[in-house]
């Protein structure tokens, strides 16, 4: 599943890739988006992962996969943060991928359960970190309540505005045309996944769902004074200013303190040309 090494630029970006893939998968077997013979199964250990595929008997998924293919295209360019949502006329479940791209530095940084270890970066290190960030998922994916039945998929992709060009989309993506902010429906909750750092990549999940799905989801997890209203330009807050707000607006889109957005600077954000069809079990 994972690169033997993860040393090289290269390697790095083939693990985040397949990271995003089977998290992305993850989520849409766990949510009973598609049926099953859209999946194939690989196993990371003990945990059983169902992994998207080309299906050509639900286009619902085969959309998906596209999708996935077209982030694949912006991470290599190293262009974009992903924002990934469940639709229902207001936002009813929500799940981000934020990335950041670096040079190499001499330490790598893991955070999940509010539990930080920072240690000799090594492929091994990169690969517990990455089987953590799955394994969380999968287990915060058994503990939330079922979607609404005719719940919509779709997916936004907000770029670094320094680096991309104005006119740059993904394959299967076209321009932003909504207004750019999202109202959440019901009393959002905050789940923060976890983070995998390479050499040259970082990569942060974090879900925001109903506070009725989550029956028993792990405290830890959670992140007080959710976001009820959420704006494009805002979805990459620091912590420290998400959690003194309940809305998000305006701020840091990178992880770093260099570039900040402000409000006569517009986020590039991508949305897919077609929305797939609901395919639910």
């Amino acid at each position: 599943l994972f690169p033997e090494s993860i040393t090289t630029e290269q390697q790095s970006l083939v693990l985040v890739k397949r990271l995003l893939a089977v998290s992305v998968s993850c989520i849409t077997y766990m949510r009973g988006l598609f049926p099953e013979s859209s999946y194939g199964t690989r196993y990371l250990d003990d945990l059983c992962l169902k992994i998207l595929r080309e299906d050509k008997s639900c286009l619902g998924s085969l959309q998906i996969v596209k999708w996935i293919q077209g982030c694949f295209d912006a991470l290599e360019k190293q262009y974009v943060s992903v924002f990934f949502t469940f639709l229902n006329g207001t936002v009813t479940e929500l799940y981000q991928f934020k990335f950041k791209y670096k040079k190499k530095v001499p330490q790598m940084d893991i955070s999940s359960n509010h539990r930080e270890f920072v240690t000799g970066l090594c492929s091994e290190d990169v690969k517990q970190a990455s089987r953590l960030l799955l394994r969380t998922l999968y287990l915060l994916m058994q503990d939330l309540g079922p979607l609404p039945n005719d719940v919509t998929l779709t997916m936004k992709l907000l770029y670094y505005n320094d680096v991309t060009p104005k006119d740059y989309q993904p394959p299967g993506f076209k321009e932003d045309a909504s207004c750019g902010d999202l109202l959440f429906g019901g009393d959002p909750i905050n789940l923060r996944v976890g983070s995998v750092s390479t050499d040259f990549h970082l990569m942060k999940v974090r879900v925001t769902t109903d506070k009725k799905r989550t029956r028993k989801a792990d405290s830890n997890l959670i992140q007080k004074n959710g976001p009820t209203e959420i704006s494009h330009q805002g979805l990459d807050c620091e912590e420290e200013e998400e959690e003194e707000s309940t809305k998000i607006n305006l701020l840091n889109l990178a992880f770093s303190q260099e570039e900040v957005i402000g409000p006569e600077k517009k986020r590039k954000v991508s949305e897919p040309e077609k929305l797939p069809l609901n395919s639910r079990k």
